[in-house]
């Protein structure tokens, strides 16, 4: 398993989603995820900045992941990112 991290607030979740695009330019990555609780985001699509770009480079479109969330600088950001099997 693929797996990457920073430290984290500890009300922070690991969420289940699906990689929907992959914007290395703009350090940003669409899922498709379910509710993420500590950011009260329902299930949905949306697009995130992530802590590390160097992350981007090993997501596919269509990998199934599991990852944290946490807003950061004002922007909603993942935190950690895991691809599932």
């Amino acid at each position: 398993m693929l797996g990457f991290g920073v430290a984290l607030a500890a009300a922070a979740q690991p969420v289940d989603g699906e990689v929907m695009r992959v914007d290395q330019e703009a350090g940003k990555i669409t899922l498709k995820h379910g509710e993420i609780k500590n950011l009260d985001i329902p299930a949905m699509q949306m697009a995130f900045r992530v802590a590390d770009p160097n992350w981007l480079k090993t997501l596919q479109v269509h990998d199934k992941v599991r990852f944290t969330a946490d807003k950061v600088g004002g922007q909603f950001t993942i935190t950690s990112i895991e691809v599932r099997k």
